[in-house]
């Protein structure tokens, strides 16, 4: 009988809408929408409560490093600076390693401009000495100058094939980029040793302007004389 009854087409009941004179109060909440609603409503109850039950039966001896070493501000927890993490030894290991890689790094550019000049200097590698030859007449001096001339020529840079040009202009511009990184490298390698003889122990005052006989950017500083025993 019951399997009747679902055959029969039955009518969709359909939930009401607003009523005209509450439409100022928005759309009529429908089932589905309350559903949502409790549900969102009981699992945040249910959150609350394993709050509190945790909060109730907490160990009262309980201790991490978290406790002291964060803060609330304005109910978020941030971690303390830990801006003096290490000790001094530690920074001054730290600060040899970097040094010790800059110096590395700036030697092996070192050695590719080294090597890359090696390779353009072939071209540029014009001979500068200079000889006097004498002639009694012109016609003697014409005869030397075209046999010097004969002798003396060589290929120029123009008269290479295109790819040869290609290739050495962008020979030149990385030998260019290697030579501004040296600089670069020499650089932050002196400011990485001035600070790491900044750390040491010693008094010391930085120069003023006035007291530096060689004008430099850099700041230069005076150690006091100590006496070594």
């Amino acid at each position: 009988m019951s399997s009747l009854r679902n055959a029969i087409p039955r009518k969709a009941h359909k939930e009401r809408a607003q009523p005209h004179s509450r439409r100022r109060f928005g759309l009529l909440e429908k089932h589905k929408d309350y559903v949502e609603r409790a549900r969102a409503f009981h699992q945040k109850e249910q959150t609350l409560q394993k709050l509190r039950e945790k909060a109730a039966f907490r160990n009262p001896d309980e201790f991490y490093f978290k406790m002291i070493k964060t803060k609330t501000v304005k109910g978020i927890h941030k971690l303390e600076s830990e801006a003096n993490k290490y000790t001094t030894e530690e920074l001054m290991l730290m600060k040899t390693q970097d040094i010790g890689y800059i110096l590395q790094k700036l030697q092996t550019e070192k050695k590719k401009i080294e090597k890359l000049s090696g390779m353009l200097h072939s071209l540029d590698n014009h001979s500068s000495s200079k000889h006097v030859y004498y002639a009694d007449d012109r016609d003697e001096a014409r005869e030397i100058q075209a046999k010097v001339s004969e002798d003396r020529k060589n290929p120029t840079f123009e008269d290479l094939p295109k790819d040869i040009k290609r290739k050495t202009a962008a020979s030149y511009r990385e030998l260019e980029a290697r030579k501004n990184r040296v600089q670069e490298l020499e650089k932050i390698y002196m400011d990485m040793a001035m600070q790491k003889e900044l750390q040491k122990k010693g008094r010391k005052r930085k120069l003023r302007q006035d007291e530096i006989v060689t004008s430099d950017s850099r700041p230069v500083y005076k150690w006091r004389q100590e006496r070594k025993r």
